[in-house]
């Protein structure tokens, strides 16, 4: 019946009426997204005669309500298929100010139009293979670029930026040709890059470190939003960019770590979209060359050297444990680095682990992740190790047994999805140096079996990759212990009681004539 109202004015009433129909069939079917079949060939010729409005001259607040009805309808693939043609697609294209190069985007009241438009085509692109076609004939991707570059400094724009950018990723997402053209024609890796700076507010104070303001107000919403959108997109564009051939390329992909990088350091309007926003984030720096992670960490500023000092200063100068202990903990250093950006990592990871779930799409990427730059970086790699694996004192303890991060690990190397348990051993391996000795002094036999089987080391000896030969210093703890360890657990056991010594005299002269008549039998000849 709504269906048949609305047609009914769209065909026949002047645009008034058409404004006031459509946008009580709009808030009656905002929420909707399963459709009744019986009315499927009513909502097709509501599409089509919503197509030949837009192309009359109506008022903007009419146009909007027509793109609002289309972007529910567009939600059911089974009527795209009539109404999705290359001129419909072009009257999207121009009501979204994708049609022409040189047009400016300085009208305010167009905001809406072009918002909606670019709604409508979200949907339609990744509902109709038929329009992800067309998006290629029509170049889309190229005229979207172009949209970007329009407004990329421009904040009063976000939600355009946002459904752009959300329309890129669904192109580049379906269509591989278009990741490419996105990296190599259209410059996409350093204009979405900018995209990011821009909603970052980013401040350079190097080539690659951006001024950190702790204290400053969390991402606005619509920052937030245009900022995971942009995430999305460059993870298809970078998705097969695991080695650099060029010093440019290089040097991109530090620019875009480096932001990464503020990212990880800043919060979102709430925690959950924090927690989006470092996930795509994670996503994204995984598909960054591992050379080029380095800018992740970098040296302590002037201004982070003087709060270190004025820490220091504060107390007594024969306190040295103490002022270690400050050093430490007011900022993530290490070796003179800020480590905050792993530091945020590392804390991103053991939240996935508490989650309990998902491990796979989750917590696998950020794994992978600190394992490569472990592996890469030597500062990283000491960081991380002192963070996960500190010098060993508990050892009454089985190592899978507790709430560290050490712990957790621990549990995964015997989980049961294979690659959750092999991710986790490859971690705690690597920050043993890929040493055997050192891993099961951290982990015990039993739960490091399975990745020692894989690499050929259940013998003992190291992995193949080289790292420096500092070696780990055992707490006096460890080495008092270490002779009562049990391997196999990795924690020190109680002395077992020796059955023999509550036995008398008869009953051990009993159980030896029985072992010598066991050995007895071993020893004659089978027939």
């Amino acid at each position: 019946m709504d269906e048949e109202r609305a047609l009914y004015i769209v065909r026949a009433g002047e645009a008034g009426a058409i404004e006031r129909v459509l946008r009580d069939y709009s808030d009656k079917h905002r929420a909707t997204f399963k459709f009744e079949s019986a009315d499927e060939d009513k909502r097709k010729k509501l599409c089509e005669g919503i197509f030949k409005v837009l192309v009359k001259e109506v008022p903007t607040t009419c146009q909007v309500s027509c793109l609002e009805v289309l972007r529910i309808l567009s939600r059911d693939k089974k009527i795209l298929v009539p109404v999705t043609t290359k001129e419909n697609m072009q009257i999207l294209m121009r009501l979204a100010k994708l049609h022409e190069s040189d047009d400016s985007l300085e009208k305010v009241s167009e905001f809406p139009v072009i918002v909606e438009s670019l709604k409508c085509l979200c949907n339609i692109v990744f509902n109709s293979q038929m329009a992800q076609q067309l998006s290629l004939e029509l170049n889309l991707a190229a005229k979207l670029c172009n949209l970007l570059r329009k407004c990329k400094d421009r904040k009063f724009i976000n939600d355009i930026k946002c459904f752009d950018l959300r329309l890129l990723f669904v192109l580049s997402l379906l269509h591989t040709d278009i990741r490419s053209q996105l990296r190599y024609e259209l410059q996409g890796l350093p204009l979405l890059t900018q995209i990011l700076e821009s909603a970052f507010s980013i401040k350079w104070t190097d080539e690659y470190e951006s001024a950190i303001d702790h204290n400053g107000p969390p991402l606005s919403p619509q920052e937030t939003d245009c900022a995971i959108e942009a995430l999305k997109a460059l993870f298809n564009v970078t998705v097969d960019s695991w080695k650099v051939h060029k010093e440019s390329d290089s040097h991109q992909f530090r620019v875009m770590a480096a932001v990464l990088r503020h990212c990880l350091l800043i919060v979102g309007p709430t925690e959950d979209k924090t927690e989006e926003l470092h996930s795509n984030a994670v996503n994204l720096l995984s598909n960054v060359p591992v050379s080029c992670l380095d800018v992740l960490i970098c040296p302590l500023t002037h201004e982070e050297t003087a709060q270190e000092a004025a820490t220091l200063d504060e107390l007594p100068s024969d306190k040295t444990t103490e002022k270690d202990t400050a050093l430490k903990n007011s900022t993530m250093v290490y070796n003179g680095m800020n480590m905050e950006a792993i530091h945020v990592l590392l804390n991103f990871m053991e939240k996935r682990i508490d989650k309990g779930s998902s491990y796979r799409e989750g917590l696998t990427p950020v794994l992978s992740l600190l394992t490569e730059c472990s592996r890469a970086h030597r500062n990283i790699r000491k960081f991380l190790k002192d963070q996960v694996l500190p010098p060993l004192r508990d050892v009454t303890n089985r190592p899978e047994v507790g709430s560290t991060v050490r712990n957790k690990l621990v549990r995964l190397m015997t989980h049961v999805d294979l690659g959750v348990k092999q991710i986790a051993a490859e971690f705690l391996f690597v920050l043993c140096k890929e040493r055997v000795d050192s891993l099961l002094k951290y982990t015990g036999y039993g739960n490091a079996a399975g990745l020692l089987a894989a690499r050929g080391l259940l013998a003992g000896g190291r992995g193949d990759n080289w790292y420096s030969e500092d070696e780990d210093t055992d707490t006096e703890e460890y080495k008092n212990a270490k002779p009562n360890i049990n391997l196999i657990t990795g924690h020190l056991e109680e002395p077992m009681p020796n059955p023999i010594d509550e036995m008398t005299e008869e009953q051990k002269e009993y159980e030896a004539m029985k072992l010598v008549n066991m050995l007895d039998k071993l020893s004659r000849p089978c027939h």
